[in-house]
């Protein structure tokens, strides 16, 4: 079984203005675009294209939980991407992800695009929900998310 153990903050332009060494132009990242087949248990599509050019097809199914869950990823192929995102239910959410080391962590920062261009959330994983726990943020993350209903992508699709 795949368990994914997670804490998401909100990234406000007034918080990212305290970190004055991030550069975006220096930073690993991907263009992805999701959408959802299913909402409750969570079946997500993905396809991500990293700034190498490389691009990956995931489909992803999530359990219940908020810092932690259930997770499956498996690939898809291209073709098998576009004939479920043509299925999806709500809308299909565009975002740059960049990934920044922070520590032994990695700071997943997501910047969406099109109708949700202007939100921000920053997440990271652990390998388990003590060290979740422990985590002290960066100060420029905003409000903490993780356990708070209706910020989840899975939700952002669906309003």
């Amino acid at each position: 079984m795949g368990v994914e153990i997670e804490r998401k903050w909100l990234v406000t332009e007034e918080s990212l203005s305290k970190e004055q060494t991030i550069r975006k132009d220096e930073l690993d990242y991907s263009d992805m675009e999701q959408g959802y087949l299913c909402r409750n248990p969570v079946v997500r599509i993905r396809k991500s294209k990293y700034k190498e050019g490389r691009t990956e097809y995931i489909l992803c199914y999530k359990g219940q939980g908020l810092l932690e869950r259930e997770e499956y990823n498996l690939p898809l192929t291209e073709e098998a991407y576009f004939m479920l995102r043509g299925k999806i239910e709500g809308r299909l959410i565009k975002k740059r992800r960049y990934r920044l080391p922070y520590g032994k962590y990695c700071i997943e920062w997501d910047i969406f695009k099109a109708d949700l261009k202007g939100l921000m959330y920053a997440e990271v994983e652990f390998p388990s929900g003590e060290e979740a726990l422990a985590f002290h943020p960066p100060s420029w993350f905003s409000r903490e998310l993780t356990g708070e209903a209706g910020y989840s992508n899975a939700d952002l699709a669906f309003q």
